[in-house]
């Protein structure tokens, strides 16, 4: 039903529905962080949804950016994203690799990002997302 491509090295696991069901049934607390993760996920595909209908491709990246740095999670955002090319952002946001590489430069030229090797988002990036 899915097609999905890693952006780093992992595992995946087939799990049978029976399974699954009994395991949901006899595990209150796997029950309520299965759940939690299910309606977490279902936040964040309307909100890309969202912002696809209503944001430009420059807001759309920069919400990307911030999102991969983990700006806005509990804990300390990690400024350093995992290495990725700029064909790969282009899908996540849906325009184009030159779209994505005039606004890296862009991000780059203003300060909000760094790359050389490693990208590192800065929080100025949010100034991006929060006005026009």
């Amino acid at each position: 039903m899915a097609t999905v491509t890693t952006i780093s090295e992992c595992s995946v696991v087939r799990l049978e529905k029976a399974s699954t069901v009994r395991v949901l049934h006899d595990e209150p607390a796997f029950s309520a962080m299965f759940l939690h993760y299910l309606l977490s996920r279902n936040i964040r595909i309307e909100e890309d949804l969202v912002d696809h209908l209503f944001n430009s491709s420059e807001k759309r990246l920069a919400r990307v950016l911030l999102l991969l740095a983990n700006f806005g999670k509990e804990g300390k955002p990690e400024t350093v994203i995992p290495k990725m090319s700029q064909e790969t952002l282009a899908e996540i946001v849906g325009t184009t690799r030159s779209r994505v590489s005039f606004f890296m430069n862009k991000f780059r030229k203003l300060g909000f990002i760094d790359y050389n090797g490693h990208l590192e988002v800065h929080s100025s990036l949010l100034n991006v997302v929060l006005h026009d």
